[in-house]
């Protein structure tokens, strides 16, 4: 089971670059030269936090995308909402259908109770918090 999936993680990355610099307009080449993330798929992630609103596109020869929020303004928990939908770490490794006791498993119990303690901490996380924290080299 990942937690972030890969796109999420490539949205965090790009934003924290972006954020470094707010004003500046940042493109694909550039992500994937600074960050070496694969451009086809930045382009397709970029575009996706474009719709979402997280950035504006600028077109044109020097073109590209900037911030269109506050890094404190970005939680974690929202990107990951976007790219990978409901988050649930709770699910039955074996399915509901093959599980009689889903609804009475102590496993599942621990875990649910796990999973309410990670999302609180996502929903407040931003990129600001993760911004101080790769200052100070956490």
């Amino acid at each position: 089971m990942n937690l972030l999936a890969r796109s999420t993680d490539y949205a965090v990355r790009a934003i924290l670059f972006m954020a470094q610099d707010p004003d500046q307009v940042t493109s694909t080449a550039e992500l994937e030269s600074e960050l070496g993330l694969p451009r086809p798929f930045m382009r397709k992630t970029l575009q996706t936090l474009q719709k979402s609103g997280y950035l504006d596109s600028v077109k044109g020869n020097k073109g590209g995308f900037t911030l269109n929020r506050l890094p404190s303004a970005i939680r974690v928990f929202d990107l990951m909402t976007i790219f990978q939908g409901h988050i649930s770490l709770g699910e039955c490794l074996f399915k509901k259908e093959l599980c009689s006791c889903v609804k009475s498993c102590p496993l599942r119990k621990e875990v649910k109770k796990m999973e309410l303690g990670l999302l609180e901490r996502l929903k407040k996380l931003t990129i600001a918090d993760l911004m101080k924290d790769q200052k100070a080299g956490i």
